[in-house]
């Protein structure tokens, strides 16, 4: 489902996973500066969009998904993860509740696998969880100008790193122009995602795989509810907290600014001729240069000399070697301006 916004002047389209949207309209650096600085909007009508009404809608979720959904007040957002019975994570869910109904947004291509479970999971309870991507479409606001979602929104979805508003898609272009007339800046999803990369936030299907575990990526801390009821991998999730660790950790990568090319996703990360790990998501940052995280053994020291896809890097600790058995885990979230807004 093509943008809109993709009509605009100068845009250039963005390549899988986010195939649909821009990448970014002329000068990147410029649009990573509005987010980070001022205030900018980002086209993510790409994204699917569930809505779950009934009057069971919480208590179910709560009972399906990681997090407490229970208490979950109206208006407030949160994360939510769908695990396998061994406890990998399957989905990654940004959700709030209305007071009527749940809206969720998830990764491009998800929201029909997701459904699918949903409906498999229904039994005799109130819900009625149904695909709105085609009538609904996701846009995120960030930057510490930007103030409050703009009119006509069905659902504000605002975490530190910046809000993320679900609005008609047939109002798609003329929200952002209304926005844009308030003087927020249009961005493409290379820069949101060279500030998510910097604020080393993972996402599901780049940073994550069949085998990722909640504490390996710091979902743990997120989207993970440790004292609520059973859900379905409930217990790896339990064991990992309180007996062992998880076998990889996510690292945050500082690479060489030499090199011309960035590592793709997949690439191996390695130390010295040993392969210990994978290259997730890598951006050009317009302040911290070519950065990118990965997913490593949770043995390899801290201070090691690593590769992404052949290219020199230096790490630095998101989730720490010594995470679970009990220990509280504390991100390493990065400093100055380019932390998310309210950290």
């Amino acid at each position: 489902m093509e943008s809109p916004l993709l009509a605009r002047a100068g845009a250039v389209p963005a390549q899988e996973p986010d195939a649909g949207v821009a990448a970014h309209y002329g000068d990147p650096f410029a649009e990573q500066r509005a987010l980070a600085r001022s205030a900018g909007v980002v086209d993510r009508s790409h994204h699917g969009i569930l809505r779950i009404t009934g009057a069971d809608r919480l208590s179910w979720l709560h009972s399906l998904t990681t997090q407490d959904t229970d208490h979950l007040a109206p208006g407030q957002a949160t994360q939510a993860l769908v695990l396998s019975p061994n406890g990998h994570v399957e989905h990654h869910l940004t959700l709030a509740d209305d007071g009527t109904a749940v809206w969720i947004h998830v990764e491009p291509g998800t929201a029909g696998p997701l459904l699918g479970f949903l409906e498999s999971m229904r039994f005799l309870l109130r819900v009625d969880p149904v695909d709105v991507t085609g009538e609904f479409a996701l846009i995120t606001l960030m930057g510490p100008d930007a103030a409050g979602g703009p009119p006509g929104a069905v659902a504000a979805l605002a975490d530190p790193f910046g809000t993320d508003v679900i609005v008609a898609r047939d109002r798609l272009a003329g929200t952002v122009a209304d926005l844009e007339r308030r003087g927020v800046k249009l961005a493409g999803v290379a820069a949101y995602e060279a500030l998510r990369i910097a604020a080393h936030r993972p996402r599901l299907g780049l940073d994550t795989d069949r085998r990722t575990l909640p504490h390996e990526v710091g979902w743990i801390e997120t989207a993970v509810h440790l004292s609520k009821g059973c859900y379905r991998g409930q217990e790896t999730v339990a064991r990992v907290h309180n007996l062992g660790h998880p076998p990889r950790r996510l690292v945050f990568l500082h690479l060489d600014g030499s090199e011309d090319i960035l590592p793709a996703h997949g690439d191996p990360v390695t130390m010295g001729d040993t392969e210990i790990g994978f290259t997730g998501s890598a951006a050009r940052h317009f302040e911290l240069g070519p950065v990118a995280l990965a997913l490593v053994k949770r043995t390899v020291p801290t201070d090691a000399a690593l590769r992404s896809g052949g290219v020199p890097a230096a790490q630095e600790v998101v989730v720490p070697p010594d995470t679970g058995a009990n220990v509280k885990i504390t991100l390493k979230r990065p400093r100055g301006a380019l932390a998310p807004r309210g950290e």
